[in-house]
């Protein structure tokens, strides 16, 4: 459960995840021309095409998950110690920017 994670490791296991989630989307965004920038632990995902958007991709300390913005909605991730991610029923972070990504590019 997110709330046996104590601040310190919540912030390790965030940064990680947030720095792989940026590894695993850097091809894609070469391929389709999108930017990706991570400034004080947060992943900016920024597009031109098909149409301007911005995912942002958050630690959220208190409530130890990790908040994903994007395509007007808010997904909450917390950690799974089984999946050894955090994860949205189910869903891996990797997995679920890589899904609402291609839904932005309409792939």
């Amino acid at each position: 459960m997110a709330d046996e994670l104590s601040e310190q490791d919540f912030r390790v296991k965030a940064d990680r995840a947030i720095e792989q989630a940026q590894q695993s989307l850097m091809d894609l965004a070469d391929h389709e021309g999108f930017e990706l920038d991570i400034q004080g632990g947060v992943l900016n995902i920024e597009f031109e095409d098909p149409s301007p958007a911005r995912f942002v991709v958050s630690p959220n300390a208190p409530v130890r998950q990790i908040w994903v913005s994007a395509l007007v909605r808010s997904f909450k991730l917390s950690w799974s110690t089984s999946q050894d991610a955090f994860v949205l029923d189910g869903e891996t972070l990797d997995a679920l920017l890589l899904r609402l990504t291609r839904l932005h590019l309409g792939r």
